[in-house]
């Protein structure tokens, strides 16, 4: 699968939304997006011509494809997925997206971004319930125990962004508990506690075209 590898503040300047794509550095003045609220590129800085109906639906899509770091293919299976549920097919997705390991390891604050809490969980860092889950996109359930390896409570990376969970703050969907590296999974997301600033319509009506 293919991986973005160049500056990730970039993607945040072309989305015109932070993204939190680079840790604590984005709570800093150090931004890249706070410092130059402008797209990238030679013409950033210029007017913009008005964007049409499917420019802003592709733009909603590649936020929120960028905020979950997925690629298309992956995106779309979601999408599909999403579809067959019962409900509303934008809320699904997003509680779908929600529901990733990689995810709900950020969101605990095991993770200072979405890059590294994937990289952790393939490195097998993780519990799952008592047993080693190293796949990003499992899907979390209610009552889950998410916890740190008993060997991995040492790794740096993870006591420092325990060490600032409190200025991101934890989702009511989940739970932690700090001293014994664990969370559990107290519900299902509900749309009310995800980002309320995705307009997820928008990417249903680019995917049913």
């Amino acid at each position: 699968m293919s991986r973005y590898i160049g500056p990730v503040c970039r993607l945040c300047r072309r989305e015109e939304a932070k993204l939190f794509l680079k840790g604590e550095r984005c709570y800093t003045d150090k931004c890249g997006y706070e410092r130059r609220q402008y797209a990238p590129g030679q013409h950033g800085q210029s007017r913009r011509r008005k964007q049409s109906d499917y420019g802003t639906q592709l733009r909603e899509k590649q936020k929120v494809k960028r905020l979950y770091g997925l690629a298309e293919r992956q995106f779309r299976g979601y999408f599909h997925k999403a579809l067959r549920l019962k409900g509303q097919t934008g809320e699904n997705l997003l509680v779908l997206l929600e529901r990733r390991l990689d995810n709900a390891v950020y969101r605990l604050g095991f993770a200072c971004d979405h890059a590294e809490a994937r990289q952790l969980v393939r490195h097998g860092h993780f519990l799952i319930n008592g047993k080693r889950v190293n796949i990003p996109s499992y899907l979390v359930r209610a009552n889950d125990v998410i916890e740190v390896a008993e060997k991995s409570r040492k790794i740096q990376r993870i006591n420092d962004s325990l060490g600032s969970v409190e200025r991101r703050g934890v989702p009511k969907w989940l739970e932690l508990e700090k001293a014994a590296f664990k969370g559990v999974v107290k519900a299902m997301p509900a749309r009310e506690d995800l980002n309320q600033s995705i307009r997820e319509q928008l990417i249903v009506e680019l995917y049913s075209k």
